[in-house]
Formats: structure tokens, C-alpha cells, sequence
């Protein structure tokens, strides 16, 4: 092989091993992206729980909600006095 063709290749291989490293570099910082996005993804539906419990009892506490959701309880506690 001729010089030119060396170079040639011993540029191709550094070029080569410079994406490699870069591509790795990458990867790993796209797994730990994909763990906080995960983490973020779990607080978000624990505070969608919490949220709907909180209203849950806001329904229950306002006039209307109260006389229903008494009503219901009662209907089903006579429902299940007859069964």
C-alpha cells in the first residue's frame, strides 16, 4: 500500500473511533434520561392519585355531593338488609 493509503485508513479508523466513543457517550446519557423521565412519569401519577382524593372529598363535602352520597349509602345499606 501506497502512503496516501495509509493515511487514508489511519484517518478512517480515528474517525471511526471517535463516533464510537461518541456514540457511547450517548447512549448512556440517553438510558439515564430515559430513568429520570420514568421517575418523573411515577411522581406525576402519585400526585394525580393524591389529587383525586382530594377531590373525592371536596365532592363529599359540598351540599349536593353529601345529600347524594347519603342517599346512596343509605339505599344500599336497605339493598343489603333485603338480600
Amino acid at each position: 500500500m501506497d502512503v496516501a493509503e495509509w493515511i487514508i485508513v489511519g484517518i478512517l479508523a480515528g474517525t471511526l473511533f471517535v463516533f464510537l466513543i461518541v456514540g457511547l457517550i450517548l447512549l448512556v446519557k440517553l438510558i439515564g434520561i430515559a430513568n429520570q423521565a420514568k421517575k418523573i412519569m411515577e411522581t406525576g401519577q402519585s400526585i394525580a392519585d393524591k389529587t383525586n382524593d382530594v377531590v373525592e372529598n371536596v365532592k363529599g363535602m359540598t351540599s349536593v355531593g353529601g345529600l347524594v352520597k347519603t342517599f346512596v349509602n343509605k339505599y344500599n345499606k336497605d339493598n343489603a338488609k333485603k338480600h
